[in-house]
């Protein structure tokens, strides 16, 4: 299990070439408040003085920091390999494959990068430096060194940095696979620490919480740590140690951390005698190797688990956006090709991504037709804004200046070519319908079902203009043909129809009955309505008796001048005064209206008409509500389906415009360069886990 530690640095080291931290790595995190002496536990665990150290706030950014423990052969072999002189040395990842043997350089390497980025001011970031150190004096163990928790801004530091700080060390201390290291002074009270506070935040059972209690000789006289190292006052899970830094004098001196581990030894020994062999820093070192080796194997199977899903998620990702183009010809006839394969299978209803959430495609079309245009046709009145005057009009227009025995026929031509022209608005509006859903599939086919269009704005562009233009083509010569659709209708009244012949011999076989009624009973005239007769010729007195019963208009005009009252309806202005007083008279005045009653004869003339045109209307109607969605079919979307692919290979493609066409998003390389490095470190990091397993580690 010792080996386990350096697998996670080589996770780690996988995961940094890509400049990302999804996974979430188990590693210590070191927290404590400025001064507290974290930078000296540090160094300790080292053995090297290799942090910059002053007053007040230091570190200034997140230093990550890898001790690897080398064996001498090991050692002999790398040197020879990479020419490097000496038995320790350093790695800094920004710095790629330098390697420092002066360990005064790594410590100011660090102040130039901090300064880099942070500022010369006491700024501060959330931006890591990697550090990895080589030496065979160190265990195996992984650091993130956090700036020190403030308080009160300094130099150019923020008005929020305490609010900053916080907000820095919860995200690293929030990872569950994190050990935290809560550092505070002896010199302070414990039960204020504030390391211990935000450390219980984010683990309140303490599970993965260490605490450490530094400067044990620097406490005022008369006291000690016992109570504190024993747990008394806060007791800590995963233990206490106490350990004793160099003082700044030391530093400045440049005292040997060796030298001071020795000194501290002797100062456990006889301060804490009974406790110095579970305090002190070689133990901390003993025991965070041990806890985090413990650490990693319990992390390790949720770690495989997440570093699985994550290649599954960027291999998907990785297809979405397609491989670099090489054979651009192919490349463009194949895109070609799938738009309009999936445009066609959108319509047919077999396109692999089917909307859920509304109607799309045929399924919208067919509801176009058989609903809202069914509908539509079915909710116009055969009847609709035909009145009895006017039927009445076109009856007496058709008859001339002859009296009729029978209804004439041309009357029942005109108004029923009338009420059938109703019927082209609605129709020609299915048309639009269906042509705007046709424009809508190409939306859904460039969002859903052909991503790969989305590499290549220019082509998605064009291609969009070639299929908008040729539905734009095609609704001309569709809109003519449901005119004449309409227009065939109109052309000739089929009086011969079948199911109009039958209508007819059942309306007569009515009438004949209600003939023979009244001749039995004859009936009291009953007016239909009252009518305004506002129309030319209906400047006409009103009788409701027939002449000698043939049924006819005779005898319902009487001469203007007579006088008679009875059923007639007087005019509201009498006639011209006769010429014989010397007055002229146009014969061309248009009467005003009057108010009159219907004639039997002139009601039942009139429900003759209205019954007949009804039963007409109704086949045309039927007929149009069959043959609109035919005509809409062949010359829109059969016709699109048929050459969709065809007109689109016949403008697009073409040697001049591949270049153009196949002209990647500006970031869709890059994306795709991020998530293949990022595929190929997760692939690596499943083998490094892998061997982990082969190796019986795990």
């Amino acid at each position: 299990m010792e080996t386990l530690i350096p697998v996670i640095n080589k996770l780690q080291d996988v995961f940094n070439t890509v400049g990302a931290d999804i996974i979430q790595l188990p590693q210590i995190v070191v927290v404590g408040t400025q001064s507290s002496g974290k930078s000296s536990v540090l160094e300790s665990l080292v053995g090297r003085d290799i942090l910059p150290r002053g007053t007040g706030i230091v570190t200034r950014r997140p230093l990550i920091l890898q001790l690897v423990h080398i064996d001498p052969e090991d050692r002999r072999k790398t040197c020879e390999e990479n020419g490097i002189d000496g038995e320790e040395w350093g790695k800094f990842l920004h710095t790629k494959n330098k390697v420092y043997t002066d360990f005064d350089e790594i410590r100011q390497e660090i102040e130039a990068e901090t300064e880099r980025i942070s500022g010369n001011n006491k700024g501060i970031s959330d931006e890591p430096i990697h550090l990895k150190i080589f030496s065979p004096h160190v265990v195996n163990l992984t650091l993130v060194d956090l700036p020190g928790i403030t308080k009160v801004p300094v130099g150019d530091q923020p008005r929020d940095i305490e609010l900053q700080m916080r907000e820095l060390i919860l995200k690293y201390i929030s990872n569950p696979n994190s050990i935290i290291l809560a550092v505070t002074a002896a010199n302070t009270d414990m039960a204020t620490s504030e390391s211990l506070k935000v450390a219980r935040e984010v683990d309140p059972d303490g599970r993965r919480t260490l605490a450490v209690v530094t400067k044990l000789d620097l406490m005022d006289a008369g006291t000690d740590a016992m109570d504190v190292l024993m747990g008394r006052v806060i007791p800590v899970k995963l233990g206490i140690v106490g350990v004793v830094n160099r003082s700044q004098l030391d530093i400045n001196q440049k005292k040997l951390v060796a030298d001071s581990i020795r000194d501290e030894y002797t100062f456990l020994q006889k301060k804490y005698p009974s406790l110095a062999n579970r305090n002190g820093t070689k133990y901390l070192a003993r025991t965070l190797n041990r806890l985090l080796m413990h650490h990693i194997r319990d992390c390790l199977p949720e770690l495989k688990t997440r570093i699985n899903v994550l290649a599954t998620q960027y291999q998907s990702l990785l297809n979405s956006y397609g491989e670099a183009v090489e054979d651009k010809s192919a490349t463009l006839l194949q895109l070609i090709t799938k738009f309009a394969a999936e445009y066609c299978n959108t319509i047919e209803g077999t396109a692999k991504y089917i909307e859920t959430t509304e109607l799309c495609g045929g399924a919208r079309i067919c509801y176009i037709f058989h609903e809202t245009f069914g509908r539509t046709l079915e909710s116009v009145d055969p009847l609709g804004g035909l009145t009895t005057i006017d039927v009445l009009t076109a009856i007496r227009n058709a008859t001339g200046p002859r009296p009729a025995l029978f209804v004439p026929e041309v009357s029942f031509e005109l108004l029923v070519k009338r009420q059938v022209k109703r019927l082209e608005e609605p129709s020609l509006r299915c048309v639009e319908l269906v042509h705007e859903e046709m424009q809508r599939i190409i939306q859904h086919c460039s969002t859903y079902s052909t991503q790969e269009l989305l590499r290549f704005p220019k082509l998605h562009d064009a291609i969009v203009e070639v299929v908008t233009s040729l539905l734009r083509k095609r609704l001309p010569v569709t809109n003519e043909m449901v005119h004449n659709l309409v227009a065939i209708e109109l052309a000739y009244i089929n009086t011969k129809h079948p199911d109009f012949a039958d209508a007819c011999g059942l309306m007569n076989n009515n009438i004949e009955e209600q003939r023979r009624n009244r001749m039995r009973d004859p009936p009291s005239a009953i007016p239909r309505d009252k009518v305004q007769a506002g129309h030319p010729g209906f400047f006409f007195s009103v009788s409701e008796q027939t002449d000698s019963g043939t049924g006819n208009w005779r005898g319902m005009v009487k001469k203007g001048e007579e006088g008679t009252t009875g059923d007639r309806a007087v005019p509201l202005n009498p006639l011209p005064a006769s010429p014989h007083k010397g007055h002229a008279v146009n014969l061309l005045d248009v009467p005003v209206s009057v108010s009159r009653k219907l004639s039997a004869r002139e009601q039942r003339d009139c429900e003759v008409i209205e019954r007949l045109i009804k039963s007409y209307f109704l086949i045309v109607r039927k007929n149009i509500q069959d043959s609109v969605p035919k005509a809409v079919m062949h010359f829109l979307v059969n016709y699109v389906q048929d050459c969709l692919q065809s007109e689109l290979v016949g403008q697009l493609y073409k040697t001049a415009l591949l270049d153009d066409l196949l002209t990647e998003s500006e970031d869709m390389a890059q994306r795709r360069n991020e998530a293949a490095h990022m595929l190929k470190a997760l692939q690596k990091a499943s083998q490094v886990i892998a061997e982990i397993r082969e190796t019986h580690l795990w």
